[in-house]
């Protein structure tokens, strides 16, 4: 049986100076994306705009938000940002045109209930694994104001959202099925990105683990200078980590029974033909998973001896001092 197909649709919201940011991502204005190792700057070529912007994401906004004599406040939120893909599926054997005209689709559906002119960029990425584009908006409404509630609203609102893009969709591409909204997962989506930096603390937790594991008398003055350094960006990073899974409600309080009952219907759904349910399931487990690796992270700093915190807490001026 072949894998479902699904249109997807999510939606983002920005505030201030993260809007570089994705602007940077976005546009690809920079030679290399530690952040994202997913990306082939060798096929960057084939990426192509549907709706060009004019000038920087911030001051496009402000202009449009200023021309339509709207006040804000820092927390207003000035660009909303959608990503529009499908799953890798329905891409398999599609030339370049025929994904430019999904986009093109997409784009037509988008215009239906946002005015063209508040968008300030529609552009596709080709070179990352699956083909998708980030429309960035500011949002306006149709009589001028700036209400990013309004528009992209709360979970009843984004079901809708859901609802009008498979509808749309589907009468061009009828083997494309209706994606998950928040409201039926329950949670807000968590971000493949999130997914990739947890990898990338847990190889961080990996080697403070072995250096840790090793430790003892003769070795420690060194050791603690080693964990020391690695330290500076693990704490940072679990720090973070905590902050982006809160937003994201990944909770903190599932019971190990809970999770095995979680695995058993999975392994139950093996062999069933719901296909959408056994997808919820198994995000359930990978969101379980991403809360066990976090908890393992923070664990882990339980287990550094007090005189190795010192050495971390000590001025770095004086640690480079006591290294010559």
């Amino acid at each position: 049986m072949s894998q479902p197909q699904y249109a997807i649709m999510r939606f983002a919201k920005y505030k201030g100076p993260e809007i570089s940011n994705i602007e940077a991502h976005n546009e690809r204005t920079k030679e290399k994306y530690a952040s994202n190792p997913d990306i082939d700057r060798s096929r960057s070529k084939y990426n192509f705009h549907l709706i060009e912007p004019t000038g920087r994401y911030r001051a496009e906004a402000e202009n449009q938000i200023q021309a339509a004599g709207c006040r804000t406040r820092t927390d207003s939120v000035r660009v909303v940002e959608v990503l529009f893909t499908a799953t890798p599926e329905f891409f398999k054997g599609k030339k370049l045109p025929e994904v430019r005209r999904y986009f093109e689709e997409v784009l037509c559906f988008f215009e239906q209930y946002q005015s063209r002119e508040t968008i300030i960029s529609a552009v596709v990425h080709m070179d990352e694994k699956t083909p998708h584009m980030h429309l960035s908006f500011v949002p306006l409404t149709a009589d001028g104001r700036l209400s990013a509630k309004e528009i992209v609203g709360n979970k009843k609102k984004l079901t809708w959202w859901q609802d009008k893009f498979w509808e749309h969709v589907v009468q061009k591409y009828p083997d494309l099925e209706r994606g998950e909204s928040a409201s039926q997962t329950g949670r807000d989506h968590i971000p493949p990105r999130i997914f990739k930096e947890m990898t990338r603390l847990n190889k961080q937790r990996q080697k403070l683990e072995e250096l840790l594991t090793g430790i003892g008398p003769l070795n420690s003055k060194k050791r603690a200078a080693e964990i020391s350094k690695l330290l500076d960006g693990y704490i940072p990073a679990v720090e973070k980590m905590h902050t982006q899974l809160k937003k994201y409600n990944v909770a903190f309080t599932e019971t190990a029974t809970e999770n095995k009952q979680l695995k058993k219907k999975a392994a139950e759904l093996e062999q069933s033909l719901e296909a959408a349910t056994k997808t919820s399931v198994l995000k359930e487990l990978r969101d379980a998973q991403l809360r066990r690796d976090y908890e393992d992270a923070l664990a882990l700093l339980e287990r550094i001896p007090k005189e190795v915190l010192d050495e971390f807490r000590r001025p770095k001026a004086a640690q480079r001092t006591a290294e010559l």
